[in-house]
């Protein structure tokens, strides 16, 4: 039952990264393993939201799909992703955003299990350094956005 869990303090505020991760049609173009996503629906308006996307991910020759249910919580702000279907038994991902005196706190955690040991053993360990990419790619997403960084005097 592997898990892991990053924070990361960067120079941008709570709304501006929960508006990155939450913009899931563009993690194509920079999260890591991630080859196409699809938001097949959409529910909700204002501070609560949730959408179910396809994600395909890859790695050389391996390659697997997923659906999972994104909740979006602009109030707290948090984002959260559940397993509708796919290659794990469990997935379950939350991005939560704490404001700092220099920006905010980004903290992202992630609980998975492969149904397949035999997938499991094959990808595990690349599953688990891209995971520790994820906070990083988002933070230099972060900074290719909005190119500066917060001054809250």
């Amino acid at each position: 039952m592997p898990s892991f869990e990053t924070r990361r303090q960067v120079p941008f505020t709570q709304q501006e990264m929960f508006d990155l991760v939450a913009d899931v049609e563009r993690y194509p173009e920079f999260l890591p393993l991630c080859e196409s996503l699809r938001v097949l629906s959409r529910n909700g308006e204002g501070d609560q939201r949730s959408l179910v996307a396809a994600m395909d991910v890859g790695y050389k020759g391996i390659r697997e799909s997923f659906t999972s249910r994104v909740t979006l919580d602009r109030s707290v702000p948090n984002v959260r992703t559940d397993l509708v279907q796919g290659p794990f038994t469990r997935l379950v991902n939350t991005w939560d955003f704490a404001a700092t005196p220099s920006g905010c706190e980004v903290k992202f955690f992630i609980d998975y299990e492969f149904k397949s040991m035999l997938l499991q053993m094959l990808v595990g360990g690349l599953f688990e350094q891209a995971f520790g990419r994820f906070a990083e790619a988002f933070e230099e997403r972060a900074h290719m956005i909005y190119g500066r960084r917060v001054s809250l005097a």
